[in-house]
């Protein structure tokens, strides 16, 4: 979609390269929307720009460490820097180390807490003085398994803290004119699974990272005024 520069949405999305998150970065990119996408690896961010055809007029390649402040207060610099304002930030990035109490490890454990839920908290206390000043947009990407936990899996504790930090940053921000959904998607045939015991997405229904990506446009596009707070995606035929 054609859309004047200066007035072209903004929107910072991290863990932007692969699965939910790149398929996210190709509908901004097709709704017009400017964009910048972080990740830990600079030349893997260039490739998959490179990869999608984005120039650097409409998408900003930024490495950056979610779960460090200083790092995501440069790349929220940086992103308005580029294209003068920020409209919307996507707390994408998260893993799951597939484990449980009973058999984990608890320094996976460690990473995987200060990824899932530090991280997008980090996001948020990064990009809320820009995101004040226009009125914009917060998008967490959690998980139904934060919604309906998972037995001693650490994953779920996880989302259900984020499901907590979005409702959390809600009552926080509303008041200043910015909104916070929480996108909880079910299974998702993704990257994810990579690092599963299995190596392989589990049998069952699935849905797609566009179709999630769909969802996560359809909640920026609402008119001003109107905040959706939690979205629940599952793929029908998932019970859980």
């Amino acid at each position: 979609m054609s859309q004047d520069a200066s007035t072209a949405p903004v929107t910072l999305i991290t863990g932007g390269a692969t699965g939910i998150g790149a398929a996210t970065v190709g509908r901004l990119l097709a709704a017009g929307h400017r964009v910048g996408v972080t990740g830990r690896d600079q030349e893997r961010l260039e490739r998959f720009a490179a990869g999608i055809g984005a120039g650097r007029d409409v998408l900003l390649p930024v490495a950056a460490d979610t779960t460090d402040y200083a790092s995501m207060s440069a790349a929220v610099d940086a992103v308005v820097k580029e294209f003068g304002r920020l409209d919307a930030v996507i707390a994408n990035a998260g893993f799951s180390t597939h484990d449980n109490l009973a058999d984990g490890d608890p320094e996976q454990w460690r990473e995987m807490l200060l990824v899932n839920v530090l991280g997008p908290a980090v996001l948020i206390k990064a990009a809320l003085p820009e995101l004040t000043r226009s009125g914009g947009r917060v998008v967490l990407i959690g998980s139904t398994a934060g919604i309906k936990n998972t037995p001693g899996n650490m994953y779920s504790v996880s989302k259900s803290a984020l499901t907590s930090l979005a409702e959390n940053a809600r009552v926080l921000v509303t008041g200043a004119g910015v909104a916070v959904t929480l996108v909880a998607p079910g299974r998702v045939d993704t990257p994810f699974w990579s690092s599963h015991p299995s190596h392989e997405v589990p049998d069952g229904p699935v849905l797609t990272p566009d179709q999630i990506a769909g969802t996560v446009l359809w909640v920026l596009g609402q008119p001003a005024g109107v905040e959706l707070n939690t979205v629940v995606v599952r793929p029908t035929g998932q019970t859980h």
